[in-house]
């Protein structure tokens, strides 16, 4: 228990022990009967403020024993009706208080039997002073019953209010701590597994045939940039671990947004991994034509693509990465490449597979649309997300056809 969590702790049983003893203080005056109903009434309020669990009891358990010594005080009272009236608001409101905590913390389904005890109690409170008047008992009786009703419904409103305000917030943390979980995934895949993919690449490449000593020094700078930019990313996750509530220090560097204008790097980085000749069309005015969100999204596109192409489509020759307008406006985010999906270098690996549906998940949350499929020579990724900025008149880009007997979208890639 931290410092904080201790100081609250005393301070919570430091009021309810102070309140306690101020609601039995008047017994000190009061005939030695007067304990009967004071007891009860200090009870009720030093369980309203104790912090529970308590060795193992729960604050039910503690709201149900008390429900207990009320009820039997309200029938084996031997004193004066007065006595038991000045200490009745006291015990009322700590157990009003009682019945809307019991219903709020109750287990699930448990809220209307957990509280039953407390409000029982609460509505038959008065009865230990009707009961014991002179005249008009009935009358008296189902007069107070029926003020104490209000406040009971009062309090079971609240205690059901606050009870679904908890369980909204347990949801909205879970809700988050799922998309933060999501989001590390995503980011491992995306960046991570793409870097050791062409790690992986580069070294079984190297075995395949004798190398000289230039070819080696270039095979060992690719992989040690490849594996910092890997580093990086996993330091990205691992700050993001680090700190769950997303406050970020002031001397922690910015999360790096992949934007367009990186995709020439990334282009130059996988042409300069493998032997296939890789291409990019990207017009200088299409740059800034996305949102960053979107800019990021279509990153991710490329980025999948391309790695998707080193592991399963090794006897490609030729990589397009192409960026156009479209009618709508849109823009078209288009990769293809002239080799057939096949074992490639990259060993059988258990897990993953989900790579294009994420992305296509991602794609389809921020307005676009994505498909992936086989042409005449080789296997294409299209999406397209909607740039309101763009205002052009393009032809409708040709529907991708897949012969019969061919995979659909994604399972050549799973």
């Amino acid at each position: 228990m931290g410092s904080g969590s201790l100081a609250a702790w005393r301070d919570r049983h430091s009021w309810a022990a102070v309140l306690a003893l101020l609601v039995l203080a008047p017994a000190i005056i009061a005939p030695p009967v007067g304990l009967i109903v004071a007891i009860p009434a200090a009870t009720a309020v030093a369980v309203v403020f104790i912090r529970w669990p308590q060795r193992g009891i729960s604050m039910i358990t503690a709201a149900t024993a008390v429900s207990a010594i009320s009820l039997t005080v309200d029938i084996a009272y031997p004193g004066p009706p007065g006595l038991a009236l000045f200490w009745l608001p006291f015990e009322m409101l700590a157990l009003l208080l009682l019945t809307g905590m019991t219903i709020r913390l109750a287990g699930e389904r448990k809220a209307l039997v957990s509280g039953a005890p407390c409000v029982l109690t609460t509505i038959l409170l008065p009865l230990r002073f009707t009961l014991r008047m002179d005249q008009s008992v009935l009358s008296g009786s189902i007069i107070m019953i029926a003020l104490t009703v209000f406040p009971t419904a009062i309090a079971i409103g609240i205690g059901f209010y606050l009870r679904g305000q908890d369980h909204k917030r347990r949801q909205a943390v879970s809700t988050a701590r799922r998309d933060q979980r999501l989001r590390v995934a995503g980011d491992l895949h995306d960046f991570v597994a793409h870097e050791v993919t062409g790690i992986v690449l580069e070294a079984q490449a190297a075995q395949l045939e004798p190398l000289d000593a230039e070819r080696a020094r270039a095979i060992f700078s690719h992989i040690e940039v490849a594996g910092l930019r890997a580093l990086e990313s996993m330091d990205q996750t691992v700050r993001t671990l680090r700190d769950p509530n997303g406050d970020s220090s002031e001397d922690a560097p910015p999360v790096r947004v992949y934007r367009l204008a990186d995709l020439p790097a990334l282009v130059d980085r996988f042409s300069s991994g493998t032997a296939m000749t890789a291409t990019l069309d990207l017009p200088a005015e299409l740059i800034h034509a996305l949102d960053p969100e979107r800019e990021a999204a279509a990153y991710a596109v490329v980025l999948e693509a391309l790695t998707n192409v080193r592991r399963h489509a090794p006897r490609a020759a030729e990589v397009r990465v192409v960026l156009r307008p479209l009618p709508g406006p849109e823009l078209e985010v288009l990769v293809d490449n002239d080799g057939r999906s096949g074992s490639g270098l990259v060993g059988s690996r258990t897990g993953g597979g989900t790579g294009l549906i994420g992305i296509e998940e991602r794609v389809r949350a921020l307005g676009g649309h994505l498909s992936a499929g086989h042409t005449d020579s080789g296997w294409q990724v299209r999406c397209a997300f909607p740039a309101p900025i763009l205002a052009v008149t393009a032809p409708e880009p040709p529907t991708l056809a897949l012969p019969p007997g061919q995979p659909g979208p994604y399972t050549a890639w799973k």
